[in-house]
């Protein structure tokens, strides 16, 4: 999270400027200059003065300034010393939930509920909304055979749970014989028969990022079509995800640059990794707030992403949330998520 500052090593006129400074920004998006603080309500000092503690908020880390304005604008750390000591909570009224709850009735399907919050998220917010899909408990991995096709083309039979066989053909980078794919399968089903498919791919992953010095070139091998395999092991989580209002994310100045939007979509759409990053959410109580870099996720580095989590009968099936600007509007983001969750949970709660 950085070096974080703690709110008692700033003075009472540093945290008001500081505050106000949030409070335009957040609702703007452009920097804000000592001027313009100077002349808001409540501040008795000169601009200069201002001036005087801007610079001192910004060697703290809380604020920085960028090249092409005097102003200046929050830091991640300075949105996290907001959020965490300075935010207060707006209450949503009845007349804003009322859509949501219209929606959220017994006789929707489980997936039709999902997609209504999803909606609602980003409607009420003009940013992103996502809800994860329930968790059913785990995908047990269970066998895998290869058979081999023309033109570097590979026939992968998995087994998962008891009987459920999934099909899939893989193109990979050369042809293998029947004797190099049944070692793979001896080695796959040697080393990962009977645990559950995020652990397999978990320990994949590992070994494909491993230096691979040490490694022959046949073990190299196999873990390279186990990688492509169990990335492209889908048919269980085809969509993970139910996304709505990305797009609104083109409306903030600073999440406009082509690269960023193309990159921020690619992750939606790919939904793996924003997969991830909410189900590390999923033991959490409450209301779970990252900005920027603290999701871990670096696609997100420009984002904030609130989130909680939606159950039936007592037991956290899923996440849901918010993804939009590190400036957005956290009093109305925040209750947002938490009520939509509540309202979902309930609805599910009715439907099951």
């Amino acid at each position: 999270m950085g070096n974080f500052t703690p709110i008692r090593d700033i003075g009472e006129r540093e945290q008001q400027i500081f505050r106000l400074l949030v409070e335009q920004y957040i609702q703007d998006g452009a920097p804000v200059g000592s001027r313009t603080l100077s002349k808001m309500p409540g501040v008795t000092v000169s601009a200069a003065s201002v001036r005087n503690v801007l610079g001192d908020l910004e060697e703290l880390g809380l604020l920085s300034a960028p090249h092409t304005s005097a102003g200046r604008v929050p830091t991640s750390d300075g949105f996290r010393l907001f959020v965490d000591t300075m935010l207060e909570v707006q209450p949503i009224v009845d007349d804003d939930l009322s859509p949501l709850k219209s929606k959220l009735t017994p006789d929707q399907d489980e997936k039709s509920l999902i997609q209504h919050a999803s909606n609602y998220l980003s409607h009420f917010t003009n940013m992103a909304g996502v809800v994860t899909l329930p968790r059913r408990g785990m995908t047990i991995f269970r066998q895998i055979e290869f058979l081999p096709l023309s033109e570097q083309r590979v026939l992968v039979i998995l087994v998962v749970n008891e009987k459920n066989v999934q099909n899939r053909i893989l193109t990979l980078d050369r042809d293998y014989n029947a004797d190099e794919l049944q070692k793979m399968a001896n080695f796959l089903n040697h080393q990962y028969a009977g645990k559950d498919l995020e652990s397999v791919r978990d320990s994949i992953r590992c070994e494909l990022d491993k230096t691979r010095a040490d490694m022959n070139d046949q073990m190299a091998q196999m873990i390279n079509v186990a990688g492509r395999v169990f990335d492209n092991d889908n048919a269980e989580a085809a969509e993970e995800v139910i996304v709505a209002g990305q797009t609104n994310l083109m409306n903030f100045s600073e999440l406009s640059d082509v690269q960023s939007l193309r990159d921020l979509f690619d992750a939606f759409a790919q939904q793996r990794d924003i997969y991830h990053v909410l189900e590390r959410c999923i033991s959490a109580d409450g209301v779970q707030i990252f900005i920027g870099q603290e999701s871990g996720y670096d696609l997100l580095g420009m984002c904030s992403l609130v989130t909680s989590s939606y159950e039936v009968n007592g037991e956290v099936l899923g996440i849901l949330g918010v993804v939009g600007p590190t400036r957005m509007a956290y009093d109305r983001v925040v209750p947002v998520v938490d009520v939509t969750s509540k309202l979902l949970s309930a609805a599910l709660n009715s439907s099951s």
